[in-house]
C-alpha cells in the first residue's frame, strides 16, 4: 500500500512537512488535546520554521528556556506551549536515546509486530493508551505500515468510520470525525447523569 498525502492541516506546507518526516507526524500527534487537529499538526512546521530543522536531536539539545520562548511565540504551537515544549523536547530526547533519533524505527526497527508497535508508541513520553492506538491506526490506514496485527493492536480506531485522527484524509472526513466525537462526549455525559 502507498502512504497516501496526508491532510491533517489547512497549510499545504505543513501537510507536506508530516508526509515527508516521521518525527513531524510524532510531534502533531503529542500536540493533538485541548487543540484542534489543525492546530496541532501545524505545530511540527512551526517548529521546524523557527529552529531550522525538525531534528530529534537538535529540538532535544536546544535549550529548554529557548525552546519554550520559540514555540510561545505567536502564532504559539500549541494552547499551552510551554507545557507542550517540555513534552516535544521529552519525546525528541526519548527518540534519540532509543532509536538514534529516528522517528521511523519506533514502528519499522527490527520489523515489529502491531502489538510491538503499539507497546512502543505507548512507551513514548506523552503517548498514552488512547493516543498510541490512534496513531497506530494512523500509520495502518494512511502510511502503509503492514506490520502482522496492527489491526488488532489498534482496537476501535482501525475500524472503518471516522473515530480519530487516523481517519481524516479531508476537511469533509474532518468535519465527520468531529461529529464522532461530539456524539461520544453526549452519551459519555447522558450515561453519567
Amino acid at each position: 500500500m502507498t502512504p497516501m498525502a496526508t491532510w491533517l492541516t489547512t497549510d499545504t506546507e505543513a501537510n507536506e512537512l508530516l508526509d515527508r518526516e516521521p518525527l513531524a507526524l510524532l510531534i502533531g500527534m503529542l500536540l493533538d488535546q485541548q487543540v484542534t487537529v489543525e492546530a496541532a499538526f501545524a505545530g511540527p512546521r512551526k517548529i521546524r520554521d523557527r529552529i531550522g530543522s525538525l531534528d530529534a536531536a537538535t529540538i532535544a539539545e536546544y535549550d529548554p528556556e529557548k525552546f519554550a520562548a520559540l514555540c510561545s511565540t505567536p502564532p504559539a504551537i500549541h494552547r499551552f506551549p510551554g507545557a507542550m515544549a517540555k513534552r516535544v523536547q521529552a519525546l525528541c530526547a526519548d527518540l534519540v536515546d532509543a532509536y538514534d533519533g529516528d522517528a521511523e524505527a519506533v514502528w519499522t526497527a527490527g520489523k515489529p509486530n502491531g502489538a510491538e508497535v503499539l507497546r512502543r508508541l505507548r512507551a513514548l513520553p506523552g503517548f498514552g493508551e488512547a493516543k498510541a492506538k490512534i496513531f497506530l491506526a494512523l500509520l495502518g490506514k494512511q502510511r502503509g505500515l503492514t506490520a502482522t496485527g496492527w489491526r488488532k493492536a489498534a482496537g476501535d480506531y482501525a475500524r472503518k468510520g471516522h473515530r480519530s485522527v487516523a481517519d481524516i484524509v479531508d476537511q469533509a472526513s474532518l468535519h465527520q470525525v468531529r461529529a464522532y466525537k461530539k456524539e461520544m462526549k453526549a452519551a459519555a455525559k447522558a450515561a453519567k447523569n
